[in-house]
């Protein structure tokens, strides 16, 4: 939907390299690269933390992540760097799992805490809803700074079937600080059963994903620029007037 080309680019948290791949398929130079060594030594990229990169400022003019942002330690900083690794008028686009998603999940591991007298405990990373990531983008320095989200309802016959999307997706649990005692018995029917009970009348239960949109540009001289405050000279009010 960008109409402009790009020369060199960023694949920020590449996983198996689909961006990669597709990025260099329309002749860019892209620079993959992942936290997890196995995903940087499959692309042949780097293996470096999102909040911690090696490169030079100003060496890409565009800079794609997909999935991995909503895990890192320090996303603020994470948007720094991404905004100073791009030339004048470079792009970055993003996408991660946010504040809303896996609701169904949430309750059910309440619930297994509940059935075996745990304390309650996060059992997902902290995310982001849209307005804060927005206001993340802009206090990072890009321009033209957008943030929107896509709901995705995806509908399971149960728990297990969850989780191992979960797995696959390397979307499990991440804090340094989580329990590493597993459920038993009587907690883990609980997990089910909570899960189970919001089942459509087909049996299956539908749990929602809510991916957060994000894209900012590095700021120009010859970008477009928003209109002075108090400049318009058209009434909102007006405009919104039912017509008669």
């Amino acid at each position: 939907m960008v109409s402009r080309g790009f020369e060199r680019a960023l694949d920020l948290g590449c996983g198996p390299g689909l961006l990669t791949r597709m990025l260099r398929s329309q002749g860019i130079e892209v620079t993959p690269c992942d936290a997890g060594a196995a995903f940087a030594r499959s692309i042949g990229g780097g293996h470096y933390e999102e909040d911690s990169l090696p490169f030079l400022p100003a060496s890409f003019d565009l800079v794609v992540s997909a999935g991995v942002l909503d895990s890192v330690n320090d996303l603020p900083g994470a948007l720094i760097q991404i905004r100073r690794l791009l030339r004048p008028d470079g792009l970055f686009l993003g996408a991660l799992a946010g504040a809303g998603s896996l609701q169904k999940l949430k309750r059910a591991m309440q619930a297994a805490d509940d059935a075996e007298a745990r304390p309650a405990s996060a059992h997902i990373h902290p995310q982001i809803d849209v307005r804060a990531a927005g206001d993340l983008l802009s206090r990072a320095g890009f321009a033209l700074p957008v943030a929107d989200v896509e709901p995705i309802d995806v509908r399971y016959t149960g728990l297990p079937q969850l989780v191992g999307d979960l797995r696959a997706l390397a979307w499990t649990n991440l804090l340094v600080s989580r329990s590493r005692k597993p459920f038993g018995r009587i907690g883990y029917a609980a997990a089910q059963a909570a899960f189970a009970s919001g089942a459509d009348p087909d049996g299956r239960v539908m749990e929602r994903f809510d991916i957060i949109h994000l894209s900012g540009w590095a700021p120009s001289p010859d970008q477009p620029q928003p209109a002075r405050r108090g400049s318009g000279t058209a009434s909102l009010a007006e405009a919104l007037k039912p017509k008669s």
